[in-house]
C-alpha cells in the first residue's frame, strides 16, 4: 500500500480494510481506486468489495492468501494486445480462470489545470492506446504503474505541466479537472478482463451454456508439431479463438502456445481435440473453463 501516491492512499486503506471484513465478497485488483479493473470489478459483480493491489503479482497474492475470493485481471486490449506478463503470471500463480468480462475502454485527459502539458503519466497500456492523441499535441507519455494511480500522481506532485490519462472516476476520487474526453485513438477500444479463483469450475455446470476454455502447451520439437497439433481442433469442429506463443528460459528450442477454444471438456468434439492435441505435446496445462461473456465470431 505504501507504493500508492499519497491521493490515493487513504481510499486504499478504507477499501482494505472493508474488503477484509468479508473476504467472500472481496475481489483484487491492479491499480489505485479509479482504475479500469475497478469500474470492471463492479461491472462484473456489483455487490463484490474491491481490493485493490499495486501490482498483478500483489493481487493474484491476495486470493492464494485469502484475503480475497477472486482477482479480476486485464489479459488483452482490441488496440493494444495482450497485456504484458500476464502470460507468464497466470500459470505461475497457480490459480483458475473461473470467468471473463469486456469492457469498453474511454480514456480522458485530466490535470490541476487547463494546460498546455509537457508529459502524460498512465498505464503503458493507456498510453498506447492513445499515442496518436498524445504525438499530435506534443506531449510525451510517461510510465506509471497504472491509470488511476498516474492521476493520483499528478495531483500529489502539483505540477501544472502534467497531467494523467485515466477514467473519469479517477478525475472525481483525485480533485482533477478533465480536460478532454474520448482521447483513445479508435472508439470501440474494448480490454478483456479474465476472473481468477483458487478453486476451477466444473464444466459439467456449464453444460448447456456458451463456454470458453482456456490452457497452456507446448509441443514436442520435431518438424510439423504445431499444424499436427492442432489438427484435431479443425477435425473435430472445435473453435480455437486465440493462439500465442511465447518464451520460456534462454534455450529459444520451443515456444509454449497460450489458446482459448470455444467448448468445454465433455463435450466429445473438445475431448477428442484436447486428446489429439496431447499427443502432439510436451505437456498441456487447463488454465480453466467458464462461461462466455460475448459471443465470438
Amino acid at each position: 500500500m505504501h507504493s500508492y501516491p499519497g491521493p490515493a492512499l487513504e481510499l486504499v486503506a478504507r477499501m482494505g480494510e472493508a474488503a477484509a471484513t468479508d473476504p467472500a465478497r472481496a475481489m483484487a485488483l491492479q491499480g489505485a481506486p479509479g482504475c479500469n479493473s475497478h469500474r470492471a470489478a463492479l461491472e462484473y459483480d456489483p455487490d463484490c468489495l474491491p481490493l485493490p493491489c499495486f501490482s498483478f503479482e500483489d493481487a493474484l497474492d491476495a486470493v492464494k492468501e485469502g484475503r480475497a475470493e477472486r482477482a479480476i485481471i486485464p489479459i488483452e486490449n482490441s488496440q493494444h494486445g495482450r497485456v504484458a506478463d500476464i502470460h507468464f503470471l497466470l500459470p505461475e500463480s497457480g490459480l483458475s480462470i473461473v470467468g471473463e468480462h469486456f469492457m469498453s475502454i474511454h480514456h480522458a485527459l485530466m490535470a490541476l489545470g487547463d494546460g498546455p502539458f509537457k508529459a502524460a503519466y498512465s498505464h503503458p497500456q493507456a498510453l498506447g492506446q492513445s499515442r496518436h492523441y498524445l504525438r499530435e499535441r506534443g506531449i510525451v507519455p510517461m510510465s506509471y504503474a497504472d491509470t488511476a494511480g498516474a492521476a493520483a500522481f499528478v495531483r500529489e506532485q502539483g505540477d501544472s505541466e502534467a497531467c494523467a490519462i485515466a477514467p473519469k472516476l479517477a478525475a472525481e476520487l483525485y480533485g482533477l479537472n478533465i480536460v478532454d474526453e474520448h482521447v483513445e485513438d479508435a472508439a470501440d477500444n474494448t480490454t478483456r478482463f479474465v476472473v481468477l479463483a483458487k478453486e476451477p469450475l466444473d464444466p459439467f455446470t456449464l453444460q448447456g451454456q456458451p463456454a470458453m476454455t482456456t490452457f497452456i502447451f507446448e509441443v514436442r520439437n520435431i518438424p510439423a508439431a504445431l499444424y499436427k497439433a492442432l489438427g484435431g481442433f479443425a477435425t473435430n469442429g472445435v473453435n480455437m479463438t486465440k493462439l500465442e506463443s511465447y518464451q520460456i528460459g534462454a534455450s529459444f528450442a520451443a515456444s509454449t502456445f497460450y489458446a482459448d477454444i470455444e467448448g468445454a471438456p465433455g463435450d466429445p468434439r473438445v475431448d477428442l481435440a484436447l486428446q489429439e492435441l496431447a499427443f502432439h505435446c510436451k505437456y498441456v496445462r487447463p488454465l480453466g473453463t467458464y462461461r462466455q461473456a460475448r459471443p465470438r465470431g
